[in-house]
């Protein structure tokens, strides 16, 4: 008896220590891509004042003139439009799975969310070429023609239908099914308890989904957002495909834009002949990785907040 109690011990503490380091190598990984990316940006930065590259609006690398303002821009422009447009169709599906579908209707719709959000992001790129791209270039056209003089619609160009609301379109596509995931098992897991009470009560089921599911389901449906907006705010090849890549500060939705992954994918074969360009690049590389990073922690927030709610 006592040999096996000597191995269970033994084996417990084995696993404790792989599992303590795998946790240990995680963080030490994360904290090393930072550490070698500004690492790699400190030249550009002992050159100019972060506040001037970040507020610049020329990317001249011949001439050193390296202003991130389009990009960041760029990059945020395209990622609010896809959460525009994916928040309130994600929203409505999961209410809908978690409330209203039949098991077998569940059934068949579940995986098919799930394959959607396993599909290449090419896949995603070649489809907005093809499909996304003409048919905004004739909503473009059309704009153009009919409401020349409208903000943030009327072209600044001759529209090609590669711009800000294609990126849009097709980041939305590719990020609401990780969206509509988080959500139904958000909505799935609030008490049952509730849901009788409200309707004990003579609530509707309308009623009892609007003031009490979402309303106890808040913090987690933040979070599900704000996973799916670190989602597109980081997405590459889908968005060079279809965005345009243009350097300038779009002024209307079918302007062309050019985010900062798009800069990183590619420039970055280019840098090497230029000086300061590996460091630009790896700025907005470091400036991503943040990016990414504090979105994620925030929307951890409001998962153990939802976690805490349900445990209490």
């Amino acid at each position: 008896m006592a040999k096996v109690m000597s191995r269970r011990l033994f084996w417990d503490r084995t696993f404790t220590v792989l599992l303590w380091g795998a946790g240990c190598l995680v963080i030490g990984l994360t904290g090393t891509l930072f550490t070698a990316l500004f690492w790699r940006a400190l030249p550009l930065l002992h050159r100019q004042p972060l506040s001037e590259l970040l507020m610049g609006t020329q990317w001249q690398p011949a001439k050193e003139a390296f202003g991130f303002l389009p990009f960041l821009i760029g990059s945020l422009g395209v990622t609010l439009t896809a959460m525009a447009i994916a928040v309130p169709l994600s929203l409505l599906t999961a209410v809908y799975l978690a409330e209203y579908a039949r098991p077998t209707v569940r059934l068949l719709l579940k995986p098919m969310v799930d394959l959607m959000a396993g599909i290449p992001s090419v896949v995603y790129g070649v489809f907005g070429v093809l499909v996304i791209v003409p048919a905004v270039g004739k909503l473009a056209a059309f704009v153009k023609t009919y409401l020349p003089s409208v903000p943030l619609l009327t072209p600044s160009a001759p529209p090609t239908g590669y711009s800000l609301l294609a990126g849009g379109i097709v980041l939305a596509l590719m990020v609401s099914p990780t969206v509509i995931a988080v959500m139904d098992e958000i909505l799935r897991s609030i008490p049952m308890s509730l849901r009788e009470a409200a309707l004990a009560l003579g609530a509707t089921r309308w009623e009892t989904v609007r003031f009490v599911v979402l309303r106890a389901g808040h913090p987690g449906i933040v979070s599900a957002v704000l996973l799916g907006f670190a989602r597109a705010f980081g997405e590459t090849m889908a968005v060079v495909m279809v965005v345009g890549n243009v350097p300038s500060i779009p002024k209307s939705l079918f302007d062309p834009a050019y985010p900062l992954p798009a800069l990183i994918a590619n420039s970055y074969g280019e840098m090497m002949s230029v000086p300061l360009y590996d460091a630009a690049l790896m700025l907005a590389a470091l400036w991503l990785f943040l990016s990414v990073l504090a979105v994620n922690l925030v929307a951890q927030h409001f998962l153990r907040r939802v976690r805490r709610g349900w445990a209490g």
